[in-house]
């Protein structure tokens, strides 16, 4: 049986702040591929994500703990959640853009260099949260667009997708059963609806690789 591959980067929205572990955006697509897998008695499953993200990382020291974290060569699926933290402090979206090329760059070569198997995945507003209170949400809000337009840019020319989440999300930021406890992480609830944007994807590229096993 083929068991299919998953490696998360990023940062607090990748590992899930404030929600159990089952419960962030990468663990809620395998178990959604999982499902579908024995819904059809496939041949195939879903190991666990690999999840390489710790909360509060910029670009820069997720690619430092990229180098030093011991990994296998080659996954199947491959995210790439980071930025909030270069925003939040500050940082320029020039730097931002150098830095995510690079990330985009070692994702794909995760993925076994195929660009189809890497996902980048969009910066969440954290100005519309309740955290944000007493912070200019419009000046957040046209910062985090500055660094989304990189992040779509460079999936672009990299040939890899780009999921807007965050379109969704604005949405949601105000809502309570949207929000963690701490009322800027989102809770497991809107972690789903980023789950249901990826899933339909690598259940695409996992049907397409039986279509071409079956056709040897």
């Amino acid at each position: 049986m083929k068991k299919y591959t998953f490696l998360a980067l990023g940062d607090s929205y990748t590992i899930g702040e404030q929600v159990r572990v089952v419960d962030n955006f990468p663990y809620q697509t395998v178990q959604m591929l999982r499902e579908q897998a024995l819904e059809k008695r496939a041949t195939w499953s879903v190991h666990a994500p690999e999840i390489v993200a710790v909360t509060g990382y910029t670009t820069d020291e997720l690619s430092g703990l990229i180098n030093t974290t011991i990994l296998p060569s080659f996954f199947d699926f491959v995210t790439l959640l980071i930025g909030v933290n270069n925003q939040y402090r500050g940082r320029s979206v020039d730097e931002f853009s150098n830095d995510f090329q690079q990330l985009l760059t070692e994702a794909i070569r995760f993925a076994g260099g195929n660009a189809k198997r890497t996902f980048v995945v969009s910066i969440p507003d954290w100005g519309v949260t309740p955290f944000a209170e007493n912070r200019n949400r419009l000046e957040i809000a046209a910062a985090i667009d500055s660094f989304n337009a990189v992040c779509r840019q460079h999936a672009q020319e990299q040939g890899a997708h780009f999921i807007d989440i965050t379109t969704g999300q604005r949405l949601d930021g105000t809502k309570e059963d949207y929000l963690a406890w701490d009322k800027l992480h989102p809770s497991a609830k809107e972690y789903r609806k980023w789950a249901e944007q990826l899933f339909p994807l690598m259940l695409q590229q996992i049907h397409q690789d039986e279509a071409a096993k079956a056709a040897k």
